[in-house]
């Protein structure tokens, strides 16, 4: 629907979420360790000690994202301008982030909670909320963006306010959900300063991994922008088609983390490591199957996004290539959320972030500055998932991570 707008406006959307991946940097702080303490808790039966974390991390969440919400309101035009942005793009993309920056909060409190249940074993109720949820986004989207039933039309402002309400029913469904009788976690008032330093102690290296990945893909954005806005708008709609093939990918890397976090609780560790195996295997078979169609119609999935020819023909360059490192992107997806599972997130800090710098960032850099077209870049792109796909294969095989100390 933003795509209609103006290719500025839909490349202002697509850029916006690589500024999230930087706000997924301060989630993941509570985030992963949260997941892998929460999940061992219910490994050993101890609900009360993971439902008091649970409450302690919301109170860290609302504290943190206070913070995050200013910075985001006040330098949202300026973000956008250290990117290299073009005028339109800086104009559209300011209105857009500046209205989601108010609503930072629900978006790290529906973050927590879905990890939360999720490392309880609870994903089914997640399902759920996030399909009506999905849907009350995409009817306000059409409301809002285009003026329909009376309403103004507020363009890229009113696809913000209505990703804004979508989260706010999230947090809604989220607290009658875990306050309901015989859930899985609860909200318990206590906090307990140790486990949120545990927490803390494993979520620093994770959030380090997250925050300097987040910058090498602003980075490597920056460099894609640099080629023109066609070229970017058509880099964004070629990921957001490429989100299709994630879902599996991330829906079986939370299995793995949850799973393997629980039977370590257990001190079940075969059990453990035979899950992760299990869980890549089927990523990698759904994610391999929606390559091969990406493969096969790339100007067909476009198609739904924009109907710029230029941006089309980007996208589907795009599609084609990464729907070629599907399988070793969903070797990355599983095996890394297994090692953070087990709370080994410094050896997952060490791999992401030499693999995205010295494999991605720089040789793509050198590649633009070389006269190189778009395509090498996308190139460059797929030579390191597949890399990085084979070091974490080795690494998970070496079993050596199943043993971390939290």
């Amino acid at each position: 629907m933003v795509g209609v707008i103006s290719t500025a406006a839909l490349a202002a959307v697509g850029m916006s979420m690589q500024f999230m991946m930087i706000i997924n940097v301060m989630m993941t702080l509570y985030v992963v360790g949260g997941n892998a303490l929460i999940s061992r808790f219910i490994g050993q039966g101890r609900k009360r000690r993971a439902s008091a974390l649970l409450f302690s991390l919301v109170v860290f969440a609302i504290v943190l994202s206070f913070f995050v919400s200013v910075g985001g309101y006040l330098g949202s035009s300026w973000i956008y301008a250290v990117m290299g942005s073009s005028p339109e793009v800086i104009e559209q993309g300011s209105i857009y982030f500046r209205v989601l920056s108010i609503g930072i909060v629900v978006i790290f409190i529906d973050n927590l909670l879905y990890n939360a249940l999720s490392a309880a074993g609870d994903t089914k109720s997640s399902l759920y909320i996030k399909l009506f949820s999905a849907c009350i986004n995409a009817g306000l989207n059409y409301i809002l963006i285009f003026g329909h039933f009376g309403f103004e039309a507020r363009g890229i402002e009113g696809a913000a306010i209505a990703t804004l309400i979508a989260y706010s029913f999230n947090v809604f469904a989220y607290y009658i959900l875990i306050n309901k009788m015989n859930s899985k976690l609860d909200f318990l008032p206590i906090i307990r300063l140790k486990d949120l330093l545990r927490v803390w102690n494993i979520g620093w290296s994770a959030a380090l991994d997250r925050g300097i990945s987040s910058m090498s893909f602003l980075v490597f954005v920056s460099i894609i922008t640099a080629y023109g806005t066609a070229e970017l708008a058509g880099y964004q709609v070629g990921l957001r088609v490429e989100g299709i093939a994630f879902m599996p990918g991330f829906g079986f890397a939370i299995a793995a983390m949850a799973l393997i976090g629980q039977n370590i609780g257990k001190n079940d560790y075969d059990k453990a490591y035979e899950l992760g195996i299990i869980s890549g295997r089927i990523a990698y078979i759904f994610m391999g199957s929606v390559g091969v169609v990406m493969i096969t119609i790339p100007e067909k999935l476009v198609g739904f996004f924009t109907q710029d020819a230029l941006t089309i023909a980007v996208a589907s360059k795009y599609l084609i290539l990464v729907g070629l490192a599907q399988i070793p992107l969903a070797i990355m997806f599983v095996y890394s959320a297994s090692l953070r599972g087990a709370g080994a997130t410094r050896t997952t800090l060490k791999i992401n972030v030499l693999s995205l710098w010295f494999l991605r960032v720089v040789p793509s850099y050198i590649a633009y500055k070389m006269g190189y077209g778009i395509v090498v870049i996308f190139m460059i792109m797929n030579i390191e998932t597949l890399l990085k796909g084979v070091i974490y294969w080795y690494v998970y095989r070496q079993r050596t991570w199943l043993y971390t100390k939290v």
